[in-house]
């Protein structure tokens, strides 16, 4: 047996492929770390194959064709766990952003009696300062305000971009990783703005579904383009305040992409 190490399971296979010299269906091998990118860059791990069975060299006068082939194989073998697992950690992000359910809503109404520590702005201001002078990150500004038991947290500076990510999917993490802190311990929520990085991101949201909006209040239904990262718990929050008495949801279609629908809540 042999073990195989990459960045991306695809790598990893290719890696085993080439050194086998043969196509990837005719490798048996078992996944023994999938990959993982870490938070910030940090705790990234590599995919790590074993193979467990050696099979026959390829001829050299087939090499080249099969090489096209192993691309489609490695593609079909892989993408749908690779895809599961993104999926996966979507929803756990995505989840922070989604309006209550009837559970959730029963949960904290129960959750309403729970003894909670008090905090002013100030002193959970100095908190997230505290946490930010431990890191690498260049932040100079870090302002909280608390109302209606909510915490409105601003964060800017040189390295701000750093802590948005592509697609907002680093601004997602830190807004679940700081909610399920100040949520659990103070019993607040959390409004969360980097840069103006969401207020921008809410004013490319209302121009982007103009038409949409425009079609739902001719029609009484419509639905949006797929959307990607934050993008989707943005425009779900606008859809649901420009709708109050409309039943809209995250959908997601047949290529794992995620669309939002607007309906009467009768016809669901």
């Amino acid at each position: 047996m042999q073990r195989f190490e990459a960045s991306t399971l695809q790598e990893a296979c290719k890696q085993a492929a080439t050194s086998y010299g043969c196509m990837i269906s005719e490798l048996e091998y078992n996944i023994i770390q999938y990959p993982k990118k870490g938070l910030f860059g940090l705790f990234a791990k590599p995919a790590i194959i074993e193979v467990i069975h050696s099979p026959k060299p390829l001829q050299e006068a087939t090499k080249n064709q099969e090489e096209k082939l192993q691309e489609r194989e490695i593609t079909k073998s892989i993408t749908k766990s690779s895809n599961r697992l993104q999926v996966k950690e979507k929803e756990v992000l995505d989840s922070f952003f989604k309006k209550e359910s009837k559970r959730e809503e029963k949960r904290r109404r129960k959750e309403q009696t729970k003894e909670y520590e008090s905090i002013s702005a100030i002193e959970l201001e100095n908190k997230i300062k505290n946490l930010f002078a431990k890191s690498c990150f260049d932040i100079d500004t870090i302002e909280v305000d608390i109302e209606n038991n909510t915490a409105y947290i601003f964060i800017d500076g040189e390295d701000a971009a750093l802590l948005i990510g592509k697609e907002g999917y680093r601004y997602n993490a830190l807004s679940y990783i700081i909610f399920n802190w100040i949520n659990a311990k103070y019993g607040l929520y959390l409004k969360l703005e980097i840069a103006q990085f969401l207020a921008s991101q809410q004013d490319m949201i209302k121009n982007l579904l103009t038409n949409v909006v425009d079609h739902v209040k001719k029609t009484g239904w419509g639905k949006t383009k797929p959307l990607n990262g934050i993008l989707v718990q943005i425009a779900l929050e606008y859809l649901r305040d420009t709708f109050p008495n409309k039943y809209i949801a995250i959908k997601t279609n047949r290529d794992k992409e995620k669309y939002i629908i607007i309906n009467e809540f009768n016809k669901r």
